[in-house]
C-alpha cells in the first residue's frame, strides 16, 4: 500500500510553502514522529514529522522548490517490500504533521486554497511554478523535457532552458534601463514576499492616521536602574522595551477601545491584551507575542521577550507564538531614531512606534529644564478608532510612563 505525504498547513493562514530540505532519502525507513523535512513558511523554517511508518519510496518535490500548495503530494510512503508507484498514490490522508500544532488566536481564518493539480496543455504536465517560470522566460513548454513523475515539467527543467517561444512584450510605461556596473541579484525569500504583500495591503486598504506625543523618560529610567541594581540574578536586566511593553498593556486596559480589530460586519473587542513586538531578523521582520502583557511582571516580560527574540532569530518560533496579537509595538530607539511612523499589522487596529530617548529642553512652569524625552507615534486604523480616542490612549500611556511605579504595583 502506498500513501501520499502531503504538504502540511503549518499555520492557519498558510496556503503554500517552500520545501527547504529533506532529512530522509528515498529508501530510508520512516517511523511515526521522525522529522522528515523542513518547510519554509512566510515566518519561519519548521520541521515536519511523519505520522505513519514505512519506507520513503519516492520524493515528488525536490529541495528548494517554492510555492508548493498545501495538500500537494510531496513524497510517497510505502510499506516495506511494496512496489513504489511512479506518481502520486492519490491517498487522502496526510502522512505528515507539523512539529508544533498551530493555534489560531484572534485571527480570522484565510480562505483555504484547494490542493494544486497538474495543469495540462496538449497533454503537457507542468507544475504551477515551472509554468510561471517558463512564461516569464519566454520558453515554450513543448521544448522542455520533464523529469518529474509522468514526465511532469518541474522547476529544474525550466532552469536547464529550452527553445524560446515568441512572447508578446508586455506594455510598460517606460523601457527598463539596465543599471551601470555589476548587479547582485538576491531572490526574494518567502518571508520577504509575504511582508511586501501584507504591508502593501495594509497601506492601501487600511486608512491610517497618526498621533505623536513626547514622553519624559527620566522617572522610568531611574526606576529601571533601581530594579536592575537590586536584582538577585546579575545576568538579568530589565530593558526600556520590557517596561514599554508593560506600559502599553496597562494603557490598553485603561483605554480598551484600541484593543480591537475591524471587520466588515463588526468590530471585535478583546479582553486579553496580547502585545506583538517587532523583531528584526535577517530575512525580514517577525512579531512574537507577549500574551496578557498587562498581567505579567516586568521580570516575566523581560525573560519571555528575550527568549522569543532569540528563537525568532533562529527560526524556531511556533505558529501560536507569532500569530494572534491584539496590538503591536515597534521599537527603533536603539538606532538613535528621533521619530517614525509604523505600518499597521493587519488585522490589528494599532501599532506604537517607539523612538530614541534623548536629552531635550523642556518647559516646566516658567523655567527651562533638561529631560530625557522620547517621541512615540501611534498608527491607528481609522475604521475602528477615531482621532480623539487615539489621543486619549497616548495620554494614558504618557501618564503611565512618566509615573512608572504603576508598572510594579
Amino acid at each position: 500500500m502506498a500513501t501520499d505525504i502531503l504538504m502540511p498547513a503549518l499555520s492557519p493562514t498558510m496556503t503554500e510553502g517552500k520545501l527547504a530540505r529533506w532529512l530522509k532519502n528515498e529508501g530510508d525507513k520512516v517511523s511515526a514522529g521522525d522529522v522528515i523535512a523542513e518547510i519554509e513558511t512566510d515566518k519561519a523554517t519548521m520541521e515536519v514529522e511523519a505520522v505513519d511508518e514505512g519506507i520513503l519510496g519516492r520524493i515528488l518535490v525536490q529541495e528548494g522548490v517554492e510555492g508548493v500548495a498545501v495538500n500537494t503530494p510531496i513524497a510517497i510512503l510505502v510499506e516495506e517490500g511494496a512496489d513504489v508507484p511512479d506518481a502520486s498514490a492519490a491517498q487522502t490522508p496526510a502522512a505528515v504533521a507539523p512539529a508544533a500544532e498551530p493555534v489560531a488566536a484572534n485571527i480570522p481564518p484565510a480562505s483555504a486554497k484547494a490542493a494544486s493539480k497538474e495543469e495540462s496543455s496538449e497533454r503537457i504536465f507542468v507544475s504551477p511554478l515551472a509554468k510561471r517560470m517558463a512564461k516569464d522566460r519566454g520558453i515554450a513548454l513543448g521544448s522542455l523535457n520533464g523529469t518529474g513523475p509522468n514526465g511532469r515539467i518541474l522547476k529544474r527543467d525550466v532552469e536547464k532552458g529550452g527553445n524560446a517561444a515568441p512572447v508578446a512584450p508586455k506594455t510598460t510605461p517606460a523601457t527598463p534601463v539596465a543599471p551601470d556596473g555589476d548587479v547582485k541579484r538576491v531572490p526574494n525569500s518567502t518571508m520577504r514576499k509575504v511582508i511586501a504583500r501584507r504591508l502593501t495591503e495594509s497601506k492601501t486598504q487600511v486608512p491610517h492616521f497618526y498621533v505623536s506625543v513626547d514622553i519624559e523618560l527620566d522617572a522610568l529610567l531611574a526606576l529601571r536602574s533601581k530594579l536592575n541594581a537590586t536584582a538577585e540574578d546579575n545576568s538579568f536586566k530589565i530593558s526600556v522595551n520590557d517596561m514599554m511593553i508593560k506600559a502599553v498593556g496597562l494603557a490598553l486596559k485603561k483605554q480598551p477601545g484600541l484593543n480591537v480589530q475591524f471587520t466588515d460586519a463588526e468590530t471585535l473587542h478583546f479582553e486579553n491584551v496580547d502585545i506583538s513586538m517587532a523583531v528584526s531578523i535577517p530575512e525580514g521582520l517577525i512579531t512574537p507575542i507577549i500574551r496578557n502583557a498587562d498581567q505579567k511582571s516586568l521580570r516575566e516580560i523581560s525573560r519571555e521577550a528575550k527568549d522569543l527574540a532569540k528563537r525568532a532569530r533562529a527560526g524556531k518560533l511556533k505558529p501560536e507564538e507569532f500569530q494572534g496579537g491584539t496590538f503591536s509595538i515597534s521599537n527603533m530607539g536603539m538606532f538613535g531614531v528621533r521619530d517614525f511612523a509604523a505600518i499597521i499589522n493587519p488585522p490589528q487596529a494599532g501599532i506604537l512606534a517607539i523612538a530614541s530617548g534623548e536629552k531635550r529642553a523642556v518647559v516646566r512652569g516658567d523655567q527651562l529644564a533638561i529631560a530625557t524625552v522620547m517621541t512615540a507615534t501611534l498608527s491607528v486604523d481609522h475604521r475602528a478608532v477615531d482621532g480623539a480616542l487615539g489621543a486619549q490612549w497616548l495620554n494614558a500611556l504618557r501618564d503611565i510612563v512618566q509615573n512608572p511605579y504603576t508598572l510594579v504595583v
